[in-house]
């Protein structure tokens, strides 16, 4: 029987089965935010040859040591993207129909709303998140313009009414959005991972934009003095976009299933190129 070890904070009971003793194991489940624990007790990690992250994002992972190592990196990539992209649709139509007004007591003062249908959603990052993104904006009529390391102009996206982050973070795309590049009454909406996003040139643009909808930030969690808390078009969520009630087991069943395949001595699933950050 494979064994397998587990990186998890007290109280992850999908995890609770696990040994936490890295010494004899042969595959590592790190739970998601246990990423960098897995650093510091990787010397203990000596016949280790699969990490499985249950998160989508590894760059926490991706010390030298493993990533020079020979050590498979599989994630949870694509789980966790029907919820997000849930997620980007209700913040589009916040803005849109102007949400916030409706909740407004004992005033009826009569209002336009905007139609989503003809406007256009740019993406940034078009793996699992942006294709289920761009699936569902299209049902609503809207134009999608992608963009990733293989197609598309990052001036078209940035020109578009709605502007969707969904990229991994990687050297490449660290601080790759400049706000200040939007087209002013435009909304942006980050899903993907926060330093992507110039924070301080989002403050910068703030003003002329409709808005910010932001589940990701470079700092977690966002110092209740950041000044992102005092704009009042701004929608701050605290990294749970993506957290429904079945997501940790959706993750778990993920690994499982992968799980299932090492042991049959098939091809791993969700396998990341750990030079190239996802």
């Amino acid at each position: 029987m494979t064994r397998v070890a587990a990186l998890a904070p007290d109280g992850y009971g999908l995890l609770d089965g696990y040994s936490h003793d890295l010494s004899d194991a042969e595959v590592i489940v790190v739970a998601p935010r246990s990423g960098p624990e897995l650093r510091d007790v990787w010397h203990q990690a000596e016949r280790v040859r699969w990490v499985h992250s249950l998160a989508a994002g590894v760059e926490t992972l991706l010390f030298p040591a493993l990533v020079e190592s020979d050590v498979v990196l599989t994630n949870g990539r694509g789980i966790f993207a029907p919820a997000l992209a849930e997620w980007v649709l209700a913040a589009i139509l916040h803005f849109a129909k102007d949400i916030p007004r409706l909740m407004r007591q004992r005033l009826w003062e009569p209002f336009t709303v905007e139609r989503v249908e003809g406007q256009t959603v740019g993406i940034v990052g078009y793996g699992s998140i942006g294709r289920e993104v761009a699936a569902r904006c299209a049902a609503l009529g809207m134009h999608v313009v992608p963009f990733s390391r293989h197609q598309g102009s990052l001036d078209e996206v940035l020109a578009a009414d709605y502007v969707v982050v969904s990229t991994p973070l990687t050297d490449d795309t660290r601080g790759l959005i400049d706000p200040r590049r939007m087209k002013p009454g435009s909304v942006l909406i980050n899903v993907g991972r926060g330093a992507v996003v110039d924070e301080a040139a989002l403050l910068q643009a703030l003003p002329t934009l409709k808005g910010a909808a932001l589940d990701v930030f470079a700092h977690e969690p966002l110092p209740p003095t950041h000044p992102l808390w005092t704009f009042e078009n701004v929608l701050i969520s605290p990294h749970t976009a993506d957290h429904t009630r079945d997501s940790h087991a959706r993750a778990m069943q993920c690994f499982l299933d992968n799980l299932a395949r090492y042991e049959r001595g098939e091809t791993l699933v969700n396998v990341v190129d750990k030079r190239a950050g996802y």
